[in-house]
């Protein structure tokens, strides 16, 4: 696999806010509105929460991730998605090591994450068990919903 460009991301640019619309969009098709727990533009935009977007060595976008501060120790993952034209290249793993990585240099002693407990989140699911991630309750404010897993890792 090539290279990917990681980049900090103001989440200013057409391409960017086209993945995430098409995120949310896919996240209400499969999941009740009231278990949607994907961020919109603007509340990636709020303090405490660092976007980042992932380019193709040809410049196309790739996908992107984010981290959202809970606390000084731990922080939840937030709006990882790839770009379809690049699923099941790797694509998923890289935003995900950068934002475990980024978590560690920022000082996180755990990140947890919130994702869908239906069919199609499954390959997201392995690829957060494959990373260490195991199952846990609900956190910083969440609650218990068939609709939804838990997650965490210790850093």
């Amino acid at each position: 696999m090539s290279e990917f460009e990681i980049r900090q991301d103001d989440l200013r640019g057409g391409e960017v806010i086209a993945l995430l619309e098409q995120h949310l969009a896919e996240m209400n098709s499969h999941t009740p509105p009231e278990s949607v727990h994907a961020l919109d533009v603007d509340r990636l935009r709020a303090p405490g929460v660092t976007f980042w977007s992932v380019w193709s060595p040809d410049g196309r976008l790739a996908g992107c991730g984010a981290l959202k501060r809970i606390d000084d120790t731990h922080a939840e993952i937030k709006s990882m998605r790839v770009a379809d034209d690049f699923r099941r290249q790797g694509v998923g793993q890289v935003v995900l090591r950068h934002l475990i990585d980024a978590a560690r240099a920022a000082g996180y002693r755990r990140v947890s994450l919130e994702t869908g407990s239906n069919p199609p989140f499954e390959a997201a699911r392995r690829l957060y068990e494959r990373n260490g991630f195991t199952y846990c309750g609900p956190f910083d404010g969440y609650v218990e919903d068939p609709w939804s897993v838990f997650m965490t890792l210790e850093l």
